[in-house]
């Protein structure tokens, strides 16, 4: 007689709720302040028409949601974390721009099929535990004919170099599939399959500050995932991981005269059409 052995998967929902800890810890939006060009350069790429429906998911403070409304879109920003949700009400408010901006899952978007013209987001949908179901709900609030438009880190970028970084002190879960897979043409040819028609450009944003340990003490005061190692690691590991990572920093620096530092991290601009 034969016995068949099954692996269960990762929690997924257990995963969910530490990364929400994760985003909500430190200050993501004095990181998200830096990349704002990333979200400007996308919703250009994605032509987005004035007056359209447009929905960014997973939203953080609101960078592709604001450039959006710039655009004259009437725009709805979701995101899982409520105090970047707020820092977005006030930049919006700032600029005197009309932003929905609303408590929600990428994995389970609150809003009826086709509601959307244009669906966007720049590098955060990409960290959804489930890879699969937050595709597919991309897919199914944008309308037939609409826009997907994507910014995502690449595995082979600075920042890809700093996630497995980040594993070799605290590996993932097991079996968890690795977010910079969306900065890759096949993992999203994968997810979303016909349904969408992409057009792809590998790009880079360029960190710059003024030193590579002043980038790692920035990456580890305000950082989520960085942060949150850090804690944990306590403070003999925290200083090592620190060193390592302006180390990594010093690396990708493409100045090289050990000053200020000019820090490359590629990354996939995606922009389709929802057939």
């Amino acid at each position: 007689m034969s016995t068949t052995t099954t692996t269960a998967g990762p929690d997924l929902a257990a995963i969910k709720t530490r990364q929400q800890a994760t985003w909500a810890s430190g200050d993501y939006s004095a990181m998200a302040t830096r990349i704002v060009p990333m979200a400007e350069r996308l919703v250009d790429a994605a032509d987005l028409v004035a007056g359209s429906r447009v929905l960014d998911v997973a939203c953080g403070s609101g960078n592709a949601a604001i450039a959006a409304a710039r655009l004259g879109c009437r725009v709805t920003g979701l995101d899982y974390v409520p105090s970047l949700l707020d820092r977005g009400r006030e930049r919006a408010a700032a600029e005197r721009l009309a932003v929905d901006f609303v408590e929600g899952d990428a994995e389970a978007l609150p809003f009826g099929d086709g509601t959307f013209d244009a669906v966007t987001s720049v590098v955060g949908a990409m960290f959804a535990p489930d890879h699969a179901r937050t595709a597919a709900e991309m897919l199914r609030v944008c309308r037939p004919g609409g826009r997907i438009a994507l910014a995502s880190w690449t595995p082979e970028g600075f920042i890809g170099d700093l996630f497995r970084l980040v594993g070799s002190y605290a590996p993932p879960p097991a079996g968890l599939r690795s977010p910079m897979l969306w900065g890759t043409e096949g993992h999203l040819g994968e997810m979303f399959g016909d349904a969408v028609q992409w057009t792809h450009r590998r790009t880079h944003f360029v960190f710059r500050f003024a030193s590579a340990r002043e980038l790692a003490d920035v990456f580890v005061g305000v950082y989520g995932p960085t942060l949150k190692l850090v804690d944990a690691l306590g403070p003999e590991r925290g200083a090592q991981f620190t060193e390592d990572l302006a180390a990594l920093a010093t690396r990708h620096d493409r100045r090289g005269d050990g000053g200020a530092i000019a820090c490359p991290s590629e990354y996939l601009e995606s922009v389709g059409v929802r057939r």
